[in-house]
């Protein structure tokens, strides 16, 4: 297999493309990025059609692909992920259909309005369709996150104590309502949301598991809603109707969200620790994102994405809206 496949997984490989095509090896591959999740992705071509091969590398308490395989099976059967060809959870080896990938803020064939509709109407079937296996309480997942940041030192304490002090608040009244426990993606940055120039896809499971509906929603408004109205037509779509409570909760799980985001960044920061937030906004990293004028390879562009994103929610857990969200669900 004369490709830049690692030599420890080209057996494995070899048996996933036999038990798919009846073929040991790609016509040709070639490496993709993997993102944050330590997976190695390549597209590949068999019988001169392009697949996606996904081999995972990295595996603990919570990068487990049997999990993961099992959520993208599951989303794969109901038309919202690529056609899985293979999938062995043993060997860490994924092939998929390749998406022709094209850029969704420059090319989507439609409104914003309709953009926003497509995608909340994506997520309702995600969230309809089988549950998904459980792993964790999301919030306790959370909480380890913050551990780890805290014993990180990327940010001084004294940057952070506001930011952790609200979150904790929010944190010991915020409950989910059983019946919003679903089949969660958990992870819907603009990477796991692909365009092929008709359509949306959602890709990359790994923190796929059984977990509140808002957890996606609120991810998603914090990409595709920057208003109110777009924050009412995301749930008007996706519950068929709008209320005070949904809301609330819609709300607080944004500033959750935020703060998932930046910890999670953090992971993969190596720079000299900051003694404050200050820096370029959310607002303007996602623009310079989708001009393709911001690094978030480098060291620099994570730290900022960090802050950003810790910004954002400190600013939203200041707000008087958080205050009214607590009191309309009775916190």
């Amino acid at each position: 297999m004369p490709f830049d496949i690692p030599p420890a997984a080209r057996t494995a490989v070899a048996r996933g493309l036999t038990v798919a095509f009846g073929a040991t090896e790609p016509d040709f591959a070639t490496p993709l990025s993997g993102g944050l999740s330590g997976a190695r992705i390549f597209k590949i071509r068999v019988g001169g059609i392009a697949y996606l091969l996904r081999l995972e590398v990295e595996r603990d308490g919570f990068r487990d692909p049997e999990r993961a395989y099992a959520c993208m099976r599951i989303a794969a059967a109901g038309l919202l992920a690529p056609r899985v060809r293979y999938a062995d959870a043993a060997d860490g080896v994924a092939i998929m259909d390749f998406i022709d990938e094209r850029p969704l803020s420059l090319e989507y064939r439609g409104t914003h309005d309709q953009l926003v509709v497509e995608i909340a109407q994506t997520i309702r079937a995600l969230h309809g369709g089988p549950p998904f296996p459980p792993l964790v309480d999301y919030l306790d997942g959370l909480d380890a996150l913050v551990a780890q940041f805290r014993a990180q030192g990327l940010v001084a304490p004294e940057a952070m104590a506001e930011l952790l002090d609200l979150y904790g608040r929010l944190r010991r009244r915020y409950r989910t309502d059983p019946g919003d426990l679903v089949a969660s993606h958990n992870d819907l940055n603009p990477r796991n949301i692909l365009y092929d120039g008709a359509r949306l896809w959602l890709v990359d499971w790994e923190s796929a598991f059984l977990a509140d509906r808002y957890v996606d929603l609120s991810c998603l408004a914090n990409l595709f809603a920057p208003t109110q109205a777009d924050e009412d037509l995301l749930l008007a779509t996706y519950f068929g109707r709008v209320d005070a409570a949904m809301r609330a909760r819609l709300y607080m799980m944004r500033q959750v969200n935020h703060l998932f985001y930046g910890l999670v960044m953090a992971g993969g920061v190596s720079a000299a620790p900051a003694s404050d937030l200050a820096g370029p906004s959310l607002a303007q990293i996602h623009q310079a994102l989708a001009l393709g004028a911001f690094d978030l390879a480098s060291d620099e562009g994570r730290m900022a994405y960090v802050k950003a994103r810790l910004s954002a929610a400190l600013e939203g857990l200041r707000a008087p809206r958080l205050e009214a969200a607590l009191a309309e669900l009775g916190y």
